[in-house]
């Protein structure tokens, strides 16, 4: 019987991902296995390796990604992982595109809830 649970996150390029989960201090394997409880495993294309056994797993399903994993045995605060992978995927993809569009930083601060407020401008 498999104890994975997926929850569904707001993040289309895998890349980003990649880096976010990286710059947050994860060691990330890329297409393996994510280990459950008894030997379980499923498939992944981003796997975070934990010590005890139980990995965190990032995989597409469509257009977007999901966190799949067996959060009994992981034993993480899956609202503050998805909440910290989520703001930094967004401030990632904010400067991609500022850039692209050929804005330029002009202010970044992070406030005291920890919102980040940026402001972009461009001259025309």
């Amino acid at each position: 019987m498999s104890h994975f649970t997926t929850i569904k996150i707001q993040i289309k390029n895998g890349e980003i991902l990649h880096q976010v989960l990286q710059e947050l201090g994860y060691q990330v394997e890329c297409n393996t296995e994510v280990r459950g409880y008894r030997r379980n495993t499923t498939e992944a294309e981003y796997v975070i390796r934990q010590n005890n056994g139980y990995d965190l797993g990032f995989r597409r399903n469509g257009e977007n990604y999901e966190l799949v994993a067996d959060f009994w045995g992981a034993k993480i605060n899956q609202q503050k992982l998805v909440n910290a992978i989520s703001q930094n995927y967004a401030h990632k993809t904010l400067m991609a595109t500022v850039q692209e569009q050929g804005f330029d930083v002009e202010e970044e601060e992070t406030l005291a809830d920890g919102t980040v407020r940026v402001v972009v401008g461009r001259w025309v």
